[in-house]
């Protein structure tokens, strides 16, 4: 029997596991992506969910006409997060379907711990010794929910 793969009965961590990395790499594509962009905009090209509010904001709100002027590597960015919060969704639903809501929801918070580690490697940000510590615990606190 292979360990590796997850028993059918806990493929919800798993899916829960991933759902947090597609997370927070939604949040470090979204922060490039946006760089240059109008975040109402950029929220309408992300976000297919609320597309029609999205769209009506950019339309009534003027930025539309800034949409010639978006750079090929901020769309890029902003259709690359698009893709990780479809991901998400879909991981974090499926995990929710087949797992508890009291263990998906927390491993899914990762993502603020995954995040931060994203920001200081792929964005080259700075952490405090507070934020270090908080995604400590965070770690700490979806270990104990796990196992």
């Amino acid at each position: 029997m292979n360990t590796a793969i997850p028993s059918p009965a806990n493929m919800w961590l798993l899916y829960a596991i991933l759902s947090a990395i597609f997370a927070s790499a939604t949040a470090v594509l979204i922060k490039v992506g946006v760089r240059d962009v109008d975040s109402n905009l950029a929220t309408a090209i992300r976000t297919s969910v609320v597309l029609l509010l999205s769209w009506g904001i950019v339309w009534f709100s003027g930025a539309f006409a800034q949409i010639k002027a978006i750079p090929k590597f901020s769309w890029t960015f902003l259709i690359l997060s698009g893709v990780a919060t479809g991901l998400s969704w879909l991981c974090y639903f499926k995990a929710l379907q087949l797992g508890d809501l009291s263990k998906v929801a927390p491993i899914d918070k990762l993502s603020v711990a995954l995040t931060i580690l994203f920001a200081i490697f792929f964005l080259g940000e700075t952490v405090d010794l507070k934020t270090i510590i908080g995604a400590s615990v965070i770690l700490v606190g979806v270990g104990i929910l796990i196992f």
